[in-house]
């Protein structure tokens, strides 16, 4: 058994489990930290199987703008996070686990790419590795790639549906009766006599 495929099973096992604790975990702090450590152990195995561009990727979109667009839609659904906010020392050790964890595999990840002599590319044609995804992506798997687009923007649209709710003492607007208004429904001509000064008409 080669030293790669020992690097793989124990990514896929701490990718494995760190999902599982997101969904366990009743802390959402801890939650959120633990899906930090998902998708960093997710990028770390398609680096391992030679799709740098891909494990880049992952680390840039889903660790850097999912992570902070789930914690505007946690800020959005009005939760209690006050009681999350206290005692930032009982969160410290969760952290601490995470980021050592991430450090090792960063460190398993440059020992296995020093010990490679090159990288072999997708393409039998000699086309780098990014190249190949851009070509695959846009000409045989269109299809799946636009369907991943639409069901990311219905998620987008249901979160800030869920923002829509009735609240107790917040002002809101019913779009549907603003539309159906008519102007004779707003306007009250009053027809009154005319006074003079003193009151006299």
């Amino acid at each position: 058994m080669s030293f790669e495929l020992i690097l793989f099973y124990l990514f896929a096992t701490v990718l494995t489990l760190s999902a599982l604790m997101v969904i366990t975990v009743k802390n959402s702090v801890h939650a959120a930290l633990f899906l930090v450590l998902t998708f960093f152990t997710a990028a770390a195995l398609w680096i391992l199987l030679q799709a740098e561009f891909l494990g880049i990727a992952l680390v840039l979109v889903y660790v850097g703008a999912v992570m902070v667009l789930f914690l505007f839609v946690v800020m959005m659904l009005n939760i209690d996070v006050e009681p999350l906010r206290e005692g930032f020392v009982r969160h410290l050790p969760v952290g601490i686990v995470v980021a050592v964890v991430m450090l090792v595999e960063m460190l398993m990840l440059i020992g296995v790419k020093s010990m490679s002599t090159q990288a072999l590319p997708a393409d039998p044609a000699g086309a780098s590795n990014t190249a190949w995804l851009g070509n695959a992506l846009f000409t045989q798997f269109l299809l799946p790639f636009e369907v991943a687009a639409v069901i990311l923007t219905v998620a987008l649209v249901a979160a800030v549906t869920l923002t829509l709710r009735r609240r107790v003492g917040v002002k809101s607007q019913n779009p549907a009766k603003q539309v159906a208004v008519k102007a004779s429904e707003r306007i009250r001509i009053v027809k009154m006599e005319s006074a003079g000064k003193g009151g006299t008409p």
